[in-house]
């Protein structure tokens, strides 16, 4: 009787959720859709559609636009894409994360008194990956000049009416801001006052920002005067940020306040395209970013799920959050220890992690009586045929890799259970989120980030340094893959994702939010793909969080970022049944309105030819479709 009960009230839940109305409308087009995390910036994304521009050109100015406005991302910070080219049907991944700079060793950085680099300031800085990944991607599947998509941001860091959220942001960060010159001059224009940041709805003016993007865009038309190709005038522009006037006074900016690039960092970085991992799940093949992301952590997640009848359990019934809990559990065990930069060594074992055998492996410890407070890592090896040779590196941390002797305590892995405000910053940090698609067949998914307030500026460039430098470790024991060095990239959260579905696409969508991001999309997915959701309602409905990870973002001491057995945020219309089964199940509980970060997604529907866009409530993340 109680299981039935159980069951009819998840049912419920699922059929009041499809019956409600949307907070959002859903977006239509058939020519284009923009949508990402400011209203103005997307309207950015429309003015280049309605130029002719296609989904990258319209993604590039979307992503200058967000940069200018302090969406929580500054140019300094860094950019990665998914884009599906509808001339090869392939997805395509670019690589645009700034890496570490000379000097950042563990023992630099353990001279300091740090068990991970710094939060804030110059010494959290990558080197810029944004305007290098921008231009890159408008060179190879653009088809505007620089000039063009840096419009809309040239125009507003002359000035424009700026949001309540970011000037808030500044405000709240002034003290630090203060400790760092260029900043303090752009951030705090009102200095002595009670209010010493800009007001929401104050024209907000960056003439450093206007010059060095101004002098981009020059260095692009003297080259095309010279009669140079659009691609060679564009890295004529690349070449003025990353080895030019612009870089040196970066470099400079970024010393005087105690930086370690060099410009011999900047003019050696360089985005990258790479091949897009993906999965298969049940007829649908799932792309993401490669294991410098968390991005495979989803598709390990899902070969997992596939082993279960997640429909059949019901929409947020207590066994499927138990279920579903426990298998992003298990992902994010490996994700923490074995994801790094697939260019440095050693080499990351992503074809045993991601093998649908080791995924069954894995979907076998699933204890559905309760919690499993010590999941720890797997040992992919023998699945690509090869020795793990981290063994005695797990066995120190407390890892016993004989599944018949899980009674064990890791060192690391079984942090306090307090559940602080600080946390959950850290937990949903930073980023914003990009998503395009025009009526040639053009996709492009984009999750960058880096530079959000405070932000220490480099000198009089107007660009906020990277805080990415935070994500690496400098203790082995914690992931060998990801300890700092320079030239590296560290394993960052971002993970934009494309879904295809019978060899077309089926759904692209990103979110914001940390270590929550793949959690969000893949429950968004499933809420799509299992329970047959339209993709405003996926994007709104409730979703829960585990915090049973290592965190990749803040804090300065082991015991901020080690994981949190057993704790789940639950949104809070979650029934008083489905509590108490969780309790029972081990469960540490907690609630909000907000269970997500604000998810951006376009669904294709080919029966009709158009767009349907989703961006949920979460935010001020908006779209327009035409």
């Amino acid at each position: 009787m109680k299981k039935l009960s159980l069951l009819l009230a998840s049912l419920g839940i699922a059929g009041s959720l499809m019956a409600q109305q949307t907070q959002k409308p859903m977006l239509y087009g058939n020519s284009w859709m923009a949508i990402t995390g400011k209203p103005m910036a997307a309207t950015a994304g429309s003015m280049i559609f309605q130029q002719g521009g296609n989904a990258v050109d319209a993604v590039c100015a979307m992503l200058a636009a967000t940069c200018t406005m302090w969406d929580t991302l500054s140019w300094g910070g860094e950019t990665q894409a998914l884009i599906y080219n509808p001339k090869t049907k392939q997805v395509i991944a670019i690589n645009a994360m700034g890496v570490a700079p000379t000097g950042a060793t563990v023992e630099f950085f353990k001279s300091k008194g740090y068990n991970f680099p710094p939060e804030y300031g110059p010494l959290a800085a990558t080197t810029p990956g944004t305007p290098g990944g921008l231009i890159y991607m408008l060179s190879k599947y653009g088809t505007m000049s620089l000039a063009q998509v840096l419009a809309p941001s040239i125009h507003m860091a002359e000035g424009y009416a700026i949001e309540a959220q970011a000037v808030n942001a500044m405000e709240r960060g002034k003290e630090l801001i203060k400790t760092w010159p260029y900043s303090k001059k752009v951030f705090l224009p009102h200095l002595g006052e009670k209010r010493e940041a800009p007001e929401g709805g104050e024209i907000f003016r960056q003439q450093d920002l206007f010059n060095t993007l101004t002098k981009m865009v020059e260095a692009e038309k003297e080259a095309l005067k010279q009669g140079k190709s659009r691609e060679d005038a564009l890295m004529a522009a690349y070449d003025r940020f990353y080895k030019g006037d612009i870089a040196r006074e970066f470099v400079r900016g970024s010393k005087e306040q105690g930086g370690l690039i060099t410009m011999d960092d900047l003019a050696k970085w360089k985005p990258v395209e790479e091949a897009a991992l993906s999965t298969n799940y049940k007829g649908i093949e799932v792309y993401k970013l490669q294991q410098w992301t968390q991005g495979p952590m989803l598709l390990q997640a899902l070969n997992i799920l596939e082993n279960f009848d997640l429909k059949g359990m019901g929409y947020n019934s207590p066994k499927y959050i138990h279920t579903v809990y426990q298998a992003m559990n298990l992902a994010f065990a490996d994700r923490d220890f074995y994801y790094g930069d697939p260019a440095m060594t050693p080499q990351e074992p992503m074809k045993g992690l991601l093998s649908k055998a080791y995924a069954k492996q894995r979907a076998s410890l699933i204890q559905f009586n309760q919690n499993d407070s010590k999941i720890g890592p797997g040992d992919p090896y023998p699945f690509e045929g090869k020795k793990n040779p981290y063994l005695k590196l797990l066995k120190s941390r407390g890892f016993e890799m004989d599944t018949s002797k899980r009674n064990f305590a890791p060192k690391h892995d079984l942090g306090n259970n307090s559940l602080k405000e600080d946390y959950q910053d850290r937990l949903w940090r930073g980023t914003t989120s990009i998503e395009a698609a025009d009526k040639e067949g053009w996709i492009v998914s984009v999750t960058p980030s880096g530079g959000w307030l405070p932000a220490c500026i480099a000198g009089n460039t107007g660009v906020g340094m990277s805080q990415r430098m935070q994500s690496f470790v400098l203790d082995a024991s914690l992931n060998p893959f990801n300890v700092v060095a320079p030239g590296k990239r560290p394993r960052v959260t971002l993970s934009p994702s494309l879904f295809l579905k019978d060899g077309k696409p089926y759904v692209s969508a990103a979110v914001q939010g940390g270590d929550t991001q793949d959690q969000n999309l893949l429950q968004f997915f499933l809420n799509m793909a299992e329970f047959d959701m339209p993709v405003q309602k996926a994007t709104e409905a409730a979703n829960f969080n585990t915090n049973q990870l290592w965190l990749s973002l803040g804090g300065t001491k082991i015991s901020d970022r080690e994981p949190k057995p057993g704790q789940i945020l639950l949104n809070n219309n979650t029934p008083e049944q489905t509590r108490n089964e969780l309790k029972k199940m081990g469960y540490i509980l907690s609630f909000s309105e907000r269970t997500s970060g604000p998810i951006n997604a376009i669904y294709f529907d080919w029966k009709h030819g158009s767009f349907w866009g989703g961006s949920s409530n979460h935010g001020e993340d908006y779209g327009i479709g035409w």
